[in-house]
């Protein structure tokens, strides 16, 4: 990085902490600390929801997924839109109308205190992890292409969090976010326009498209019912729905955001704003690593973009077997250059050359072939080894061939992103544990003022539980998934008590609450004997607590009705 990059950078990152400190500084009670005084806008709202969900992993993985697998990816976001919908007519107008801090009070007022409780503490557990992993992701894959200090990284990226988090509150996470997606999406639009002036001069997109369909990058939708295909149609459509619902519907660090607005109308159209420009987003992305690969069609490119792995194969007795792989690349690469250049010749007199198209798709799958060898000797090498390395392909993309100032840019998107979904699960875990534990359990009165203070408090001590987490990150293998999987097994429960809540009144507090521990349990035993993609776990939870629950309702004893009682008390 040269100093107009650490410049761009650090005035970027400074600027969003300063301006949030500046703006909302001097909460005077708990309703302008958790929920900005409910005067956030439609635009604020959808913006908010947007960063929160759009962390550093969504700019360092999603390009680099879109790479390796292409466009598919874009199918897992289809069921969002309906669950927006869904959201906008149940779930807001009954938070609104209650006028909760959180959405789990909602759950004593139709439950009862302990199923508050049980909702409050599985989503405590759950956003405590994922706020840690905001901060540790990008971190690690940072200090691994960069050198820098991955300790001090994730106390930097915390501490920034902390200090407009703590002193604005739900505000402070909302004006901030508006000026971490601008330099997001300044940042990626810039990259794009970019990527396409880089590319061979008579190339034009449509010629880049064309190269990226010949390497099978622009399947889009697959309508294929076969249960091992990971994306398709359908599995988006309904896992994302359910993943979707449970996510913006149930979890605090998205409930927060909508709950600011100033009335109903204001929050629905925060999320169908959300509804509509999160999957054309995600689907932009997933381009921009489209054209990354189209790009290194006619450069070179590592048999393996995770830094640490060539240095330790360098180090082991495979380093001739890499070698030699490697030479293989080069030469394929050479290859793979000419045929593109020719296929562009062909395009441009408006004739795809089928012949060329299955050349290219060829060279593509040996391509394959040498990085799955590659992967292996890296695995011989060292068993521990992420061998996986679409987290690096964007990264490595823009330290090594983006110009300078830009490359400050860009790191400071990646940075912007992790502060604003950080800033949303600290705010999230903070509030929740303020008015779902303390402030319920207290049994004297206290000041709202007091209330304030003590929701900072979480918010300092949910910081440094996030930042240790993140500093011990390392001492877990795949935490990604890790994160993923905590998410799923904890989500499926949660969705199903507050489906429960608002569509089936007959099933009350004793019935929802053993069926919701049952549930869990059994989700425990489910994923134990790994009979099911982890990612259906959330739509499991929710069909067994809801289930299980209607079948202990079913076996309580009839409460008399009022009518009973009344004849009853005649008699006596």
């Amino acid at each position: 990085m040269q100093q107009i990059d650490w410049i761009i950078l650090s005035v970027t990152l400074l600027t969003i902490v300063v301006y949030g400190v500046y703006k909302t500084q001097g909460s005077r009670n708990v309703e302008e600390y958790i929920l900005g005084n409910k005067q956030t806008n439609w635009f604020t709202v959808g913006i908010s929801v947007m960063a929160t969900q759009a962390s550093a992993i969504t700019f360092l993985s999603t390009p680099g997924q879109a790479y390796h697998d292409g466009m598919g990816f874009v199918q897992f976001y289809f069921g969002l839109p309906i669950a927006m919908v869904v959201i906008s007519l149940t779930f807001i107008p009954i938070y609104h109308k209650l006028r909760v801090y959180t959405a789990y009070e909602y759950l004593e007022q139709r439950f009862d205190l302990k199923t508050r409780s049980l909702a409050s503490i599985l989503f405590l557990i759950q956003r405590g992890l994922g706020t840690g992993l905001t901060i540790y992701a990008p971190s690690i894959i940072l200090s691994t292409l960069l050198g820098w200090n991955l300790t001090l990284l994730n106390v930097i990226i915390g501490i920034l969090v902390i200090i407009y988090t703590f002193s604005g509150g739900t505000k402070a996470v909302n004006v901030t976010q508006k000026q971490q997606m601008f330099v997001i999406m300044s940042g990626m639009f810039i990259t794009f326009f970019l990527i396409l002036y880089m590319l061979p001069n008579d190339m034009t997109f449509s010629n880049a498209l064309h190269i990226a369909g010949a390497n099978e990058k622009m399947n889009i939708v697959d309508f294929s019912f076969d249960p091992e295909t990971r994306y398709t149609i359908w599995s988006g459509i309904a896992g994302g729905f359910f993943l979707s619902l449970a996510y913006f519907g149930t979890d605090q660090s998205q409930v927060g955001r909508y709950l600011s607005g100033k009335s109903d109308k204001e929050s629905q159209m925060g999320l169908i704003m959300n509804g509509f420009l999160k999957v054309p987003m995600q689907f932009f992305i997933l381009l921009i690593g489209v054209m990354v690969f189209v790009f290194f069609q006619f450069h070179e490119v590592p048999l393996n973009f995770n830094p640490v792995n060539k240095a330790t194969i360098e180090k082991s007795p495979y380093a001739q077997q890499y070698q030699q792989l490697e030479e293989q690349l080069k030469a394929l690469t050479e290859e793979k250059k000419e045929y593109n250049l020719l296929y562009i010749d062909h395009l441009n007199q408006n004739y795809d050359n089928p012949i060329l198209r299955n050349r290219l798709t060829a060279i593509s799958g040996k391509e394959r072939d040498l990085r799955d060898q590659a992967k292996e000797l890296i695995a011989k090498a060292d068993p521990k080894a992420e061998t996986n390395d679409k987290d690096y392909v964007f990264l490595y993309f823009i330290l090594n061939y983006l110009p300078k100032g830009l490359i400050g840019l860009l790191l400071a998107v990646i940075l912007s992103a992790a502060m604003s979904s950080s800033a949303s699960g600290l705010n999230a875990l903070a509030s929740t544990t303020a008015i779902d534990i303390y402030k319920r359990n207290l049994k004297t009165e206290k000041s709202d003022r007091h209330y304030v203070m003590a929701t900072r408090y979480f918010t300092l001590l949910w910081g440094v539980i996030a930042i240790l987490f993140a500093c011990v990150g390392t001492l877990f293998e795949n935490l990604i998934q890790l994160v993923n999987i905590v998410g799923s097994i904890f989500y499926g429960t949660v969705l199903g008590i507050f489906l429960v809540g608002f569509y089936i009144r007959s099933i009350k507090a004793h019935a929802i609450f053993y069926g919701a521990v049952l549930c869990q349990l059994l989700i425990f035993y489910i994923y134990y004997l790994d009979v099911v993609s982890f990612l259906w776990l959330n739509f499991i939870g929710a069909m067994l607590t809801i289930t299980l629950s209607w079948l202990i309702q079913k076996t309580q004893p009839k409460a008399p009705s009022t009518l009973e009682i009344t004849e009853e008390t005649t008699l006596t």
